[in-house]
């Protein structure tokens, strides 16, 4: 049972405050924070969710991801069991049954899973179903950077300072949260933008040493993943006639190439924009 909940409304017009009222008029058993950020950013509205949090530790969660019951038990459980500083869990997508087959065929919106209890490697750190130690967080000089506050990426930016400076971040795969698809995501040209973001977060992390100095080579990312875009184009067309499914996962392997390069040519795509 959580202690409090903070609801921080990236609306400058507070659209979230009628769905607030309505939670605390319901008697919940834990006290219900609500602020607005009004500035388009979702790194300054992060940190102001850990501002204004008063526990050990804090649980976070995206506004489009539904949690079962038994979610913050067992994500406590295994901070417990595995002395963690931190615990992240799986993201079960609900893809609606009236979604392309060749979506469905394709899963494209499926997280990895890893036994839990496993350290979590740092290209894999982010948000959406995670329970962090409180205390590392308001040590750190700076929690997400806004210049990631168009673009995303603020999460991995930050979790992965966090392990560089000692902290133990695990997996729990009970842990697990379910998101359903929007109707508005169920394209290839949402897929496309969406992996070419991640290629972006990819470049900008690695370049800042946020997986360590053997990746901040900007000749080597540069080149890898310039052969990588090659290879991954030339399968799409291979895997076209066995299916689009396949030819679409190779397309959006191009496309997360294509996006570590262009953080080299200065352009950053602002997802939340």
């Amino acid at each position: 049972m959580p202690f409090e909940i903070i609801v921080v409304d990236n609306d400058a017009t507070g659209s979230a405050a009628a769905v607030v009222e309505s939670l605390r008029n319901s008697a919940p058993p834990f006290f219900v924070h609500y602020s607005i950020q009004p500035l388009k950013n979702i790194a300054l509205t992060r940190n102001q969710t850990v501002e204004r949090a008063n526990g050990e530790w804090l649980a976070f969660i995206d506004d489009d991801e539904r949690a079962p019951p038994f979610w913050l038990a067992r994500l406590a459980k295994a901070a417990e069991v595995h002395s963690a500083d931190g615990v992240l869990g799986p993201v079960e997508p609900v893809v609606p049954a009236e979604a392309p087959l060749w979506i469905r065929r394709g899963r494209f919106y499926d997280f990895h899973h890893m036994p839990s209890g496993t350290i979590v490697p740092p290209n894999h750190l982010r948000f959406g179903n995670v329970l962090l130690r409180a205390r590392p967080l308001r040590d750190m000089d700076t929690l997400f950077d806004p210049a990631y506050g168009l673009t995303g990426g603020e999460d991995g930016d930050m979790l992965s300072r966090l392990a560089l400076a000692g902290g133990r971040i695990v997996w729990c795969d009970e842990a697990l949260v379910y998101e359903p698809i929007e109707a508005s995501r169920l394209s290839l040209s949402w897929l496309l933008r969406r992996s070419l973001r991640g290629g972006q977060d990819f470049a900008r992390h690695s370049l800042a040493g946020r997986y360590g100095p053997a990746h901040t080579n900007r000749f080597r990312l540069f080149g890898v993943a310039l052969l990588q875009l090659l290879a991954a184009a030339g399968l799409a067309l291979l895997a076209l006639p066995i299916g689009r499914h396949h030819a679409v996962h190779w397309l959006t392997k191009a496309s997360a190439n294509l996006g570590k390069l262009s953080i080299f040519a200065g352009w950053h795509y602002r997802e939340y924009a």
